[in-house]
């Protein structure tokens, strides 16, 4: 608020762009033109404006959280697929590399994402989604690895085979029958999940994940304060990034 009173927090402008609309374009610039978009809140005014995308209606947004949003387009997961958060601003290079792994899972991570923590007050680092790795694959990915140990934060994107579409879909209903309404994890209902909180789950659980990187083109917009300093730093250099 106030930027969200009437609009989804992705209808948002930076850089006379809508947030929605460079992930659009980063996403169009890779030939991937099958749009998939999940939304809860105001999610008529998305239906008005993008008559082009394939909608999934979250309509218990209020209750639950990322991971269990993702699931409302579980149907559509049958395929391989890249996801990503709906609030983070992404250049086209880090969805190429993502779209060229051969990999099962692969997570999209900002080498440079302490750069964005300097100034940001209102989202300190320890709220990040950082990443360890070793040797290409991901170890972890948690809010309390401590700054030194991070790789990279997870920018919110991943891609998925089709095999690794089926071993996320299989681990999230193992959880989720085992879970459901109780804590899981950090949070204290499993409806309330993260999407990392699976993403560790199944780390731990033997499940490999592997990583391609970017040094910056990549925003968080959680708070005013982020929106602020997106409209100060993000221009179109970012798309070569």
């Amino acid at each position: 608020m106030p930027t969200t009173a009437g609009a989804p927090k992705c209808f948002a402008e930076v850089d006379d762009r809508r947030i929605l609309d460079w992930a659009v374009s980063a996403f169009q610039e890779n030939d991937l033109d099958d749009i998939n978009f999940i939304g809860g809140y105001r999610i008529e005014k998305v239906q008005e404006e993008y008559p082009q995308f394939t909608l999934r209606h979250n309509d218990e947004w209020e209750n639950n959280n990322i991971l269990a949003s993702l699931f409302f387009a579980e149907d559509l997961m049958d395929g391989p697929f890249i996801c990503c958060y709906s609030d983070i601003l992404f250049s086209s290079p880090v969805i190429a590399k993502l779209k060229a792994s051969d990999d099962d899972i692969v997570l999209g991570v900002d080498t440079e994402w302490l750069d964005r923590y300097e100034h940001r007050l209102e989202h300190p680092s320890d709220d990040a989604e950082k990443v360890v790795a070793r040797n290409g694959a991901i170890t972890r990915v948690h809010r309390e690895v401590s700054d030194a140990q991070a790789h990279g934060e997870f920018i919110g994107a991943a891609k998925f085979s089709a095999d690794g579409a089926a071993q996320l879909k299989e681990a999230y209903r193992v959880c989720r029958e085992r879970y459901s309404g109780a804590r899981f994890r950090e949070a204290k209902i499993f409806e309330k999940a993260y999407l990392i909180h699976l993403f560790q789950e199944m780390i731990e659980q033997g499940t490999q994940m592997t990583h391609v990187d970017t040094p910056g083109g990549y925003i968080e917009i959680d708070t005013q304060e982020d929106l602020d300093y997106a409209r100060r730093h993000w221009t179109t250099k970012h798309l070569s990034r």
